[in-house]
């Protein structure tokens, strides 16, 4: 074959980001979906366990009040720094493997929490936590998304962050039955914290890099190995038939190969990216105020309002199982929809829920656990949307940074809401109804905000 034939079939041989769009669901997909989820899950189980040790800490008298507001928010501190470090160094050095090392960070420091003998070192710790788990949550959502079929790329990225629900859920039964246990019981469920530093072992052995930053780093020989794989693993007659027209394209020379394009490097804020940066970041503020203001208070909270601290956590569990449902029903509408109607919805729902929440605390038991599944339900839903969406609005060199910074913003939300929480309360002299109309407010602008971003649904990513 002449230079000029091989060439010629390289053009017409369909790229590695469009062979991945074209598989369908494997079993390699799965793998790096449950390797991924299960990260996530573990990410999910530490933050949700702070909101059962601070109760435990409060009730103890171990620290005030206004020492576990910073308990909980000294970690998303760290979590906005994190966040927005990690995409930058995820663009730099692979997926993969910030996704390990943020694993092993956050794990051994949660596992030393457990030997705080204070306040003040509990904080210290809580700041490295929150770096680990603030840089691993965009980097795995990128991650996931660049190897998603594009058909149902926003759904398998909403079962990605189904696993938080896991997490959660793992929390609460930790709470349950561990942190309410006796006066250690909070060490022993920090203790369980060192768990993702083990598991960090198996996600740089197990997890692939991303293809499309292997050719963007010019390692195109790793990248087509690993897109084989992929295709191997379909086992289908056309699969291997695109496998047999890549040939030509591997036989191509280097100026043959896909990379970025030639010009000047965009950034977030490019006129063509502005407004759906502006936008994503109003989202994630909104939604992080929201979510961590409410789910990081709601044991302490029903404590205060006279339950004991095993019912208040079983209340917690019962509101923690309606997330499954919410990720559910929104994993098969952002196919059906689309992400930005689907995330909208969420959102809007969420801000009814906690006006709802908000209410319920004079109408009984019954009251209080619905208003809570409705907020877990809608919250969590507008989560997996919200992960779904934001990896897709950028190009691939900056798809980590872009995901990341807007991450790293939403987390000044969250640092201020722990905070917030208590004074809110004050000001309605014991009610929480002050506290979740602020919430609901901040969720209503988040859903107004979703429908400035642009629809992804079906397009394969830049």
């Amino acid at each position: 074959m002449t230079g000029s034939a091989v060439n010629d079939a390289a053009r017409m041989a369909p790229s590695r980001s469009e062979r991945l769009d074209r598989l369908p669901f494997t079993a390699k997909h799965g793998r790096l979906l449950f390797g991924s989820g299960v990260g996530w899950a573990l990410d999910a189980m530490d933050v949700g366990l702070i909101s059962f040790v601070i109760a435990a800490l409060i009730e103890q008298q171990i620290v005030t009040t206004g020492e576990a507001s910073w308990i909980a928010s000294i970690g998303f501190i760290g979590m906005a720094v994190g966040a927005t470090l990690g995409g930058l160094i995820a663009d730099r050095i692979g997926r993969r493997q910030v996704f390990a090392i943020t694993l092993i960070i956050y794990g051994l420091a949660t596992g030393a929490s457990a030997l705080a003998s204070g306040a003040a070192l509990l904080m210290v710790l809580r700041f490295f936590v929150g770096l680990g788990l603030g840089a691993e949550l965009p980097v795995a959502s990128t991650l996931v998304s660049e190897f998603a079929p594009k058909r149902i790329r926003g759904r398998l990225v909403v079962w990605l962050e189904a696993f938080w629900a896991v997490g959660w859920i793992l929390a609460a039964l930790i709470g349950t039955f561990v942190v309410a246990s006796g006066e250690n019981g909070w060490r022993w469920a920090l203790a369980l914290g060192m768990v993702p530093a083990a598991y960090a072992i198996v996600v740089r052995m197990g997890l692939p890099e991303s293809v499309r930053f292997l050719e963007g780093k010019g390692r195109v020989g790793e990248a087509e190995r690993i897109v084989r794989e992929f295709e191997a693993s379909a086992e289908t007659q056309q699969t291997l038939q695109r496998i047999r027209e890549s040939d030509a394209q591997a036989q191509a020379p280097a100026d043959a190969v896909d990379g970025p394009e030639a010009g000047e490097r965009p950034h977030i804020w490019s006129p063509g990216l502005r407004n759906r940066t502006i936008a994503l970041w109003v989202i994630w503020f909104c939604i992080n105020l929201s979510y961590y203001g409410a789910f990081t208070w709601i044991p302490s909270l029903l404590v205060a309002d006279g339950f004991t601290l095993v019912k208040s956590f079983q209340f917690t569990l019962i509101i923690t199982l309606a997330q499954l449902p919410g990720y559910a029903v929104a994993a098969w509408l952002i196919e059906v929809w689309g992400r930005r109607s689907t995330l909208a919805v969420f959102l809007a729902g969420s801000a009814v829920a906690a006006a709802f929440y908000g209410l319920s605390g004079g109408l009984g038991e019954g009251w209080i656990i619905a208003a809570g599944c409705l907020l877990s339900f809608f919250n969590l839903g507008a989560w997996g949307a919200l992960y779904a969406i934001g990896p897709e609005l950028y190009p691939t060199n900056i798809r980590g940074t872009g995901a990341g910074a807007a991450a790293g913003f939403g987390r000044i939300a969250s640092i201020i809401a722990p905070l917030l929480v208590p004074g809110l309360v004050a000001v309605g002299g014991g009610s929480i109804v002050p506290v979740f109309t602020v919430f609901a407010i901040a969720f209503a602008i988040a859903a107004g905000a979703a429908l400035v971003l642009p629809e992804q649904r079906g397009r394969s990513l830049a």
